[in-house]
């Protein structure tokens, strides 16, 4: 059993039957997806991405439209990067706004991580995602350079122009140096007008379960 399969097993236990549970992307969490299966245990889901969505359904777990679930018991999701506040960065997919949406919706909103991404303090090697409107492009970028952050416009080798996301936003990619109060920037950002969410997540994770090859330990506030 590898590491990431150890996590999704640990996870399995903070499922109940008859339940509504969020998932996150990623390869753990189709680990994950794959020992609800193989347990059968009754739930149904929410999720913000198209691959665990049709990973569900092939597997004959129920997904529900998120816009119809207003709470659900528990969620899981990856991260790039969690510290020890519980603070998180997530970078890759583009879907945090969505991914915070379900944050916000569970009781308990679980981070599956393995070792090397359990930190002291948010290292910010990688950048902090915007999802912004097209129409405040060139006031996030002023804005965002006055708070020392290099910014770019997320593109596609597939697609010719920006990234646009599934609500017709565009993604910036910003790139911080290390050392900040991930919490006021957080806050500072999502303040800035055209900015739907940011990829820092600093208050809405509960747990996180942190693999090693010897093992599941589970870190809380």
């Amino acid at each position: 059993m590898n590491v990431k399969q150890k996590c999704a097993l640990a996870a399995l236990e903070y499922i109940e039957d008859h339940t509504i549970i969020g998932l996150g992307g990623g390869s753990t969490i189709g680990y994950l997806i794959d020992y609800i299966k193989e347990n059968e245990r009754k739930v149904k889901v929410v999720t913000p991405s198209l691959q665990t969505k049709l990973l569900c359904v092939s597997k004959g777990l129920e997904v529900l439209p998120t816009c119809t679930v207003d709470e659900i018991e528990v969620a899981f999701d990856g991260c790039d990067e969690v510290d020890e506040q519980l603070n998180a960065l997530k970078s890759g997919g583009g879907i945090h706004t969505q991914e915070k949406l379900i944050a916000q919706m569970a009781k308990e909103y679980i981070l599956l991580a393995d070792e090397s991404k359990f930190v002291q303090a948010l290292t910010y090697k990688h950048p902090v995602v915007l999802e912004i409107l097209p129409e405040s492009l060139a006031l996030v970028l002023k804005k965002v350079k006055a708070f020392d952050g290099n910014a770019i416009v997320r593109t596609s080798k597939v697609k010719d122009g920006y990234t646009i996301t599934d609500q017709g936003n565009f993604l910036i990619d910003v790139y911080f140096e290390p050392g900040q109060d991930s919490c006021q920037l957080e806050e500072k950002l999502r303040r800035l007008a055209g900015v739907i969410d940011v990829s820092l997540f600093t208050s809405v994770v509960s747990k996180v379960l942190v693999a090693s090859e010897s093992g599941v330990v589970v870190k809380s506030k």
